[in-house]
C-alpha cells in the first residue's frame, strides 16, 4: 500500500472519512495471482514516539518491526512479506513520556480469542453472497408501513452445546433461523457481536468495533449466518455502542498514552457506573472511525439495521441533561444518519433513549437527528407498573395505559421488552406478573396482546416468547424444558398465533405512526379496569377492535361501541384453553346492533373472559 493520501488525512481529522478501515489496520497484500506476499499495518498514534509491530512472527520483540512515520499527524506504517493470515500482533507504542504499552489494532478485522487480547491477520473479502433479491426488495419498501417485529437474542445464552460451550455462527443457521422463521418474527436483533474481553459485558463493553467477536467463530461465519437470514427473509439488525467503550488496558483507553479516541476531561470521560469511557465523539476521528465502523458492517456483514445504546448519554454529558447538551455527539448523531441514509436508505437506525430530547425521528434535512425509530422506553416502564399492580388496585393507576397515546406520534416508536426489563433482580415477564400461577400466565397473555397491537413496532427478548419463568441467566441456555410444560407451551402457541395475527392483518402496522391508525373505543372504564380500541389500516374497511379485560371477573353480556355496522369475527382470544386459559371466548361471527354505546350508534354484544384480551376482526 502507497502512504497515506493528503485528501485521506484531512477528511480522517475532519470526521468525513467514511471507509477509514481502508486505509488503517492490517491488510494483505496480494498479486496478481491472488498470492499473498504479506502484511501492511497502518495505525493512527499521533501522541506516540515510537510504534513497533509486535506478534508471534517476532517473538513479540519491538525492536524487530519498528514501524515507520508517514507524516506529522502520527501516522505509522509497515509492511512485513510473507506474513499471512491468522497472524496474531499487537501495537507496542513507546508514549510521550517514555512508557511502553501494548495495543490491539483498533481496526483489525478479527481477535484472539479471550482471554488473549491480540489482534490477527484476516481477510475480510472473499465471501459469496446470495441476498441480492432480499437487499432489492427491502430498498423497494417504506419500513414505517410494513409490519417490523423483532426478536432480540444474546447469541451466547440463545442455545448452547452439552458442555456449556457456545454454538459457532454458523451452527446457528441450523437452530436459530427456523425458529424465528416459525414464530413469525421479521428481524434478529443481535446483542453486540464486536470484540469484548468480558462475557458478562454481553458485548457493551467493547475493544474491537471491527471484529466480529471470535467467541463464535471467524467473521465470514456471521457472513453466512446473516446471508442465510436474509434468504429465509429475516432481517439482522446490530446492536451498536458507539458512545462508550471498555477501559481494558488492550483497547482504545489512553490508545497512545493519552486521551485520543476519549475526552480529555476526566470529568465527562468516566462512566463510573459501567466502569467504562465515553468516546469524544465530537472529535474528527473518532467521527471517522465510528461512520467508517456503520460501512463496514453494512459493506461486509449486509446489516440490515443499528440499534444505538446508551442515546441518552450521547445527547448529554454523562447521560444527564443538567450537566449539559452534548452537541458535538448530536452532529456525530446526525451525520452518521446522513451518511448511511446517503449510501442505502433501506438500513435502518434506532435509538435506545429514555429522553425528551425532542425530533430525534425526524429527517436530518427536516432539522432533526436522522433515526427512523426510538425506543419507547415511557411505554415499556409504564406498562410493566400497571401489570405488577394487584388487579384490585388496577383502577387507581389506569392512565398507565392510556398515557402512552398521549405523546405516541410525537415519534416513531418501537415499543421494547428487551434484555434490560429481565435481569438484576426484576423477574421475568410472566414472573412480574401478581397473583396464582394462572393469572400470571392470563397476565402475560394481555401483555403480549397488548404490545403486538398497540401502535408501534415490536421487539421482544429471546426466553419471552415461551415465558421463561426465571430471569436471563446470560452463562446458561435459555429454560428451553419449560416447553414440554402445558402452560409453557400453551404460552408459546399463544405468542405464536399473536404474531400470525399481527403479520397477517395490516390494520395492526401499516398507520403505526399516523394517528388515524388508532381510535379509543373506551379508555374511561376505570372500575372494571376495562380497555377497548380500534386499529385501522389505510382502508376504512380494514380495522379491529381489541378489548383489555384486567381483572379476573368474566362478563357473559357485554356491550362494545363499534365503528361501522356489519359482522365482527373473533380472531384471537387469549382465554382460550388451547392458550391456558378457562376457554370462555366468542366462537361465532356476531352481528352488530342498533345500540348507542360509546360514542356510536352501533354495538357489538360479546363474552369476556376473566384477565383477557380479545381481538375482533371487521368482516363487512
Amino acid at each position: 500500500m502507497n502512504r497515506i493520501d493528503e485528501l485521506d488525512l484531512y477528511l480522517f481529522n475532519e470526521g468525513k472519512l467514511k471507509e477509514a478501515y481502508k486505509l488503517f489496520g492490517a491488510h494483505l497484500v496480494k498479486n496478481d495471482l491472488g498470492e499473498i506476499e504479506g502484511t501492511f499495518f497502518r495505525v493512527y498514534a499521533p501522541h506516540a514516539r515510537i510504534v513497533s509491530l509486535v506478534g508471534d512472527f517476532n517473538f513479540w520483540d519491538s525492536q524487530t518491526h519498528v514501524m515507520q512515520k508517514e507524516d506529522d499527524y502520527g501516522v505509522f506504517s509497515i509492511f512485513v512479506p510473507d506474513l499471512g493470515e491468522w497472524a496474531r500482533y499487537k501495537y507496542c507504542i513507546v508514549t510521550s513520556y517514555g512508557s511502553t504499552i501494548f495495543k490491539s489494532d483498533p481496526y483489525a478485522f478479527f481477535s484472539d480469542d479471550r482471554p488473549e487480547t491480540s489482534s490477527k491477520v484476516y481477510d475480510i473479502n472473499g465471501y459469496e453472497w446470495h441476498d441480492q433479491n432480499y437487499l432489492e426488495e427491502r430498498k423497494r419498501k417504506n419500513s414505517f408501513e410494513e409490519k417490523l417485529s423483532i426478536y432480540e437474542v444474546h447469541l451466547g445464552s440463545w442455545m448452547t452445546k452439552p458442555d456449556r460451550s457456545f454454538h459457532k455462527y454458523n451452527e446457528m443457521v441450523d437452530f436459530l433461523i427456523p425458529y424465528v422463521k416459525e414464530h413469525g418474527f421479521s428481524h434478529i436483533e443481535l446483542m453486540p457481536v464486536v470484540e469484548h474481553p468480558l462475557d458478562e459485558s454481553w458485548g457493551y463493553q467493547g475493544t474491537g468495533y471491527y471484529s466480529a467477536t471470535s467467541r463464535y467463530g471467524v467473521p465470514k461465519d456471521l457472513m453466512y449466518l446473516i446471508d442465510k437470514c436474509h434468504e429465509a427473509g429475516i432481517g439482522v439488525l446490530m446492536d451498536w455502542v458507539p458512545g462508550h467503550t471498555c477501559k481494558d488496558a488492550h483497547g482504545l483507553y489512553l490508545f497512545d498514552g493519552e486521551p485520543l479516541y476519549e475526552y480529555d476531561d476526566i470529568k465527562i470521560r468516566e462512566n463510573v457506573v459501567w466502569g467504562t469511557i465515553n468516546l469524544d465523539l465530537g472529535k474528527g476521528i473518532v467521527k471517522s472511525f465510528m461512520i467508517s465502523n456503520a460501512y463496514f458492517w453494512m459493506d461486509y456483514f449486509h446489516i440490515d439495521g443499528f440499534r444505538i445504546d446508551a442515546v441518552s448519554n450521547i445527547l448529554y454529558y454523562l447521560g444527564n441533561m443538567h450537566v449539559g447538551t452534548n452537541y458535538g455527539a448530536i452532529e456525530f448523531l446526525k451525520n452518521l444518519s446522513y451518511a448511511i441514509k446517503e449510501k442505502d436508505h433501506s438500513v435502518l437506525l434506532f435509538a435506545e433513549d429514555s429522553t425528551t430530547y425532542p425530533n430525534l425521528t425526524t429527517n436530518v434535512l427536516d432539522g432533526g437527528v436522522g433515526f427512523d425509530y426510538k425506543w419507547n422506553m415511557g411505554w415499556m416502564n409504564d406498562t410493566l407498573k400497571y401489570f405488577e399492580k394487584d388487579p384490585i388496585y388496577r383502577k387507581y393507576h389506569h392512565d398507565l395505559i392510556t398515557f402512552g397515546m398521549v405523546y405516541a406520534y410525537s415519534e416513531r416508536f418501537v415499543l421494547p421488552l428487551s434484555h434490560d426489563e429481565v435481569v438484576h433482580g426484576k423477574h421475568s415477564l410472566v414472573d412480574k406478573m401478581p397473583g396464582d400461577y394462572w393469572q400470571k400466565f392470563a397476565n402475560y397473555r394481555i401483555l403480549m396482546g397488548l404490545q403486538f397491537t398497540h401502535p408501534g413496532k415490536k421487539l421482544l427478548f429471546m426466553g419471552g416468547e415461551f415465558a421463561q419463568m426465571h430471569e436471563w441467566k446470560d452463562k446458561e441456555e435459555l429454560d428451553w424444558f419449560l416447553l414440554e410444560y402445558p402452560l409453557h407451551k400453551r404460552a408459546n402457541k399463544f405468542v405464536r398465533d399473536l404474531l400470525q395475527v399481527y403479520n397477517h392483518h395490516s390494520c395492526f402496522w401499516e398507520q403505526d405512526h399516523n394517528p388515524r391508525g388508532f381510535r379509543w373505543i373506551d379508555q374511561t372504564n376505570y372500575d372494571q379496569s376495562m380497555f377497548s380500541f380500534a386499529r385501522f389500516g389505510k382502508d376504512d374497511d380494514n380495522f379491529a377492535i381489541v378489548i383489555m379485560n384486567m381483572t379476573p371477573n368474566a362478563y357473559e353480556n357485554f356491550f362494545v361501541g363499534v365503528p361501522k355496522p356489519g359482522t365482527y369475527e373473533e380472531i384471537l382470544n387469549s382465554d382460550k384453553d388451547i392458550y391456558g386459559g378457562s376457554n370462555v371466548y366468542n366462537g361465532l361471527p356476531i352481528q352488530s346492533v342498533d345500540y348507542d354505546n360509546h360514542g356510536y350508534s352501533q354495538s357489538i354484544e360479546i363474552k369476556i373472559a376473566p384477565l383477557s384480551i380479545t381481538i375482533l376482526k371487521y368482516k363487512g
